[in-house]
């Protein structure tokens, strides 16, 4: 392809775009609005399934010690926690913490405690990480066998529940992304299919002078990638400040919420939906055109 054909096709899709200014427009139009939509059920999704793995990670295993428990037992005990597959960090709690961190959880109600006088009765524990939740119930078993270990605690159910909702966030989130991606595919192509269809006269004329496919079809394509590409930006631009503010007034109400923060995430994000944008109206484009070049 010479220099004078690319800028011929430049100039022709320049053109092209200028004369059919309303049709463009609503192109773009659609491009933006249906890609916004795409990248706010996006920016959901991903972080439905950053939260899924945050309360993933919250899971651990509270190892409680027998009260006669003590030196080289509880020093043998958390040796053989850490040596244990998949367990990643282990922190031992004493008795005197663990009474600390239930007076500050009872709050304004730690006068309750005082009947007890001088007394501790909550046991030496130790709180167990591992490097994948599922596998804690496989863990359990073997940490009971520990000596000195009087039990493990996990809640089960609790963490049985969350499992499933960490699935259905994932499998659901994926299933409506996927679902959305092909209905903006259709979307867009179709919208500008009508453009094509409006100057399927002109291409009839340009095919009947014997110019080739590709020679008709470049100026279309290129004007396809131009409109998904201005309309991808338009909806990033949008995305960018609704997550922004979004993230304000979620930090400021709810500061511990594991929201992803906003670099690198809304910059994969942007490049994302620049570079479908753009492909989808090529896409568009062509197979719009592939009804007219059949002359």
């Amino acid at each position: 392809m010479s220099l004078n054909t690319k800028k011929y096709f430049i100039k022709e899709t320049y053109h092209s775009i200028k004369r059919n200014q309303l049709m463009s427009f609503a192109s773009i139009s659609t491009v933006a609005l249906s890609l916004l939509v795409l990248g706010l059920f996006l920016m959901m999704v991903i972080n439905a399934n950053n939260l899924a793995g945050y309360l993933e990670s919250q899971v651990q295993i509270t190892v409680y010690m027998e009260d006669s428990a003590k030196g080289n037992t509880l020093t043998s005990a958390e040796k053989a926690l850490k040596e244990m597959p998949g367990v990643v960090k282990v922190s031992s709690v004493t008795k005197s913490q663990a009474l600390e961190n239930f007076k500050k959880r009872l709050g304004d109600q730690k006068d309750l405690l005082e009947a007890l006088g001088t007394e501790n009765p909550f046991p030496y524990s130790f709180d167990v990480q591992v490097d994948n939740p599922q596998r804690i119930a496989q863990i359990v078993p073997g940490i009971e066998k520990i000596p000195g270990v009087e039990t493990a605690k996990f809640g089960r159910e609790v963490v049985e529940h969350m499992f499933q909702l960490t699935r259905i966030l994932r499998i659901g989130g994926l299933v409506l992304v996927i679902f959305l991606a092909v209905a903006t595919l259709f979307i867009i192509s179709n919208t500008i299919r009508i453009t094509v269809f409006a100057r399927r006269r002109e291409v009839s004329i340009m095919k009947y002078v014997g110019a080739t496919n590709w020679f008709i079809r470049w100026p279309f394509l290129l004007e396809g990638m131009f409109m998904g590409f201005t309309g991808a930006v338009i909806a990033s631009v949008f995305l960018v400040q609704i997550y922004l503010t979004l993230q304000n007034k979620i930090y400021t109400t709810l500061a511990f919420f594991p929201l992803l923060g906003s670099w690198p995430f809304l910059g994969y994000l942007t490049l994302f939906l620049i570079i479908s944008g753009t492909l989808i109206g090529a896409a568009g484009s062509s197979i719009s055109l592939r009804k007219f070049l059949d002359v």
